[in-house]
């Protein structure tokens, strides 16, 4: 058994996979021109102020937890193609209404739109995704669209730098960049109409699992969340992006440069390395990872997270002292290890969700972006608070410990492995 399954051919993804990641990596990169920027636009370049920035991102907030919760149940009762391809418009509309923004009416009007588009596309593009590649290609689909958002982000970030360096009036600039991000989203929309299995594929996709309810008349919220492993999945998704992705982003790098004196060029260093990292790695452990179990290689994230925190550990307890080639050798190992943690977690959890959420995918798909997003809202903050009261060795430590915690939880998802449609009560 093992070794047929070592000397299996790699699954094609196919061309409409290959069509969607894109799409999606054109419209990640417009997302990356300009969200580094928007409290600065708001506040500063358009004159507006705190105020407004602040009620941006608060109606953008608002609209994205409304959004999800209702295109959630739209997604299961007809098509996620359709809900996803309305989330993508309403981000086409939400960025491009910055372009012109000079009140805060349409700077709030924005938020709306953005948020909605987002609540709305990430209730669906699980299943979006689900349809475009064949069922034992999941793992890889769904660890490839994790990279591609994250190099689409960074790849923006760049071109945003660029553009507005020695910009005369950056307010200009990034009006343009609004703009392009608004245009950006508009490929993504015909491509997911575009990859919409024909009404014969959905006829031959759409027989129900035996015990499973009528599509459309699945779970309820509640009763996703009422069965153990889902709820259990979900409060880790939540603890992933507390204790991990969210600081790697936020407080790594402040705690880096502020509590180890790494100067801005290594710091820079460190955070590149790990999107390279994912991209050199996935090919490279894209046959281990699929010979594991789901809730194994998710409960492997956190392990090389808490191991890629140790290496900072030992990066600070190093010093200054100690020659650059051990101190920032530990702290691109952090950056290597770390990504191979994200790519244990993207090539387990989505299909995880799949498999348990049964006829109800757009609803569990919509629990899993609140939960991302209540985790990317309280992560910076207590990473931040950390960083502000703890030494460098201490703040490393506390980050390691986060990890081991959010272990504890996937850890707790094993006994679960072998059940399919949970929650529509099929085994």
């Amino acid at each position: 058994m093992t070794a047929n399954r070592a000397t299996a051919p790699r699954t094609p993804l196919g061309r409409r996979f290959g069509l969607l990641m894109g799409a999606l990596l054109l419209s990640s990169l417009g997302n990356g021109l300009c969200f580094p920027f928007t409290s600065i636009y708001i506040s500063q370049l358009l004159g507006l102020g705190g105020r407004a920035a602040g009620g941006y991102f608060i109606a953008m907030a608002a609209a994205s937890f409304a959004a999800a919760l209702a295109g959630g149940p739209l997604a299961d009762r007809g098509s996620p193609h359709r809900v996803g391809a309305l989330g993508g418009a309403a981000l086409a509309v939400g960025y491009a209404l910055l372009a012109p923004a000079g009140s805060v009416a349409l700077v709030l009007a924005s938020g709306v739109c953005v948020g909605a588009g987002f609540g709305l596309f990430y209730a669906s593009i699980v299943g979006i995704v689900d349809t475009a590649v064949p069922g034992n290609g999941r793992r890889s689909a769904f660890a490839i669209r994790h990279i591609v958002n994250n190099a689409g982000i960074g790849l923006g970030s760049v071109v945003a730098g660029l553009a507005l360096h020695g910009a005369a009036t950056p307010v200009g600039a990034l009006r343009w960049l609004y703009l392009a991000n608004g245009l950006a989203a508009l490929p993504l929309i015909a491509v997911i109409l575009g990859v919409r299995p024909r009404r014969r594929e959905r006829h031959e996709s759409a027989e129900p699992s035996e015990g499973a309810e009528p599509s459309g008349a699945g779970p309820t919220y509640r009763t996703l969340l009422r069965t153990r492993p889902m709820a259990l999945l979900i409060l880790a998704q939540a603890l992933f992006a507390i204790v991990g992705f969210t600081q790697i982003e936020a407080t790594v790098p402040l705690l880096m440069h502020d509590r180890m004196a790494v100067t801005l060029g290594w710091v820079s260093a460190v955070v590149a390395a790990n999107s390279f990292a994912l991209i050199v790695l996935q090919p490279l452990l894209r046959r281990r990872l699929e010979r594991l179990p789901e809730t194994v290689s998710l409960a492997a994230g956190p392990v090389l997270w808490t191991g890629a925190f140790g290496c900072g550990l030992g990066a600070a307890l190093a010093g200054e002292a100690a020659p650059a080639a051990v101190r920032y050798g530990l702290l691109l190992a952090f950056a290597v290890i770390f990504a191979a943690g994200e790519l244990m977690y993207s090539s387990a959890f989505y299909p995880l969700l799949l498999r348990w959420s049964g006829e109800a995918v757009g609803r569990a798909s919509a629990l899993a972006s609140l939960a991302w997003n209540l985790g990317t809202a309280s992560g910076p903050p207590i990473g931040l608070f950390v960083v502000a009261n703890a030494s460098a060795t201490g703040g490393w430590l506390a980050l390691a410990l986060g990890a081991a915690a959010a272990f504890t939880v996937a850890a707790a998802l094993h006994p679960f492995s072998g059940l399919t449609h949970r929650t529509t009560g099929s085994t």
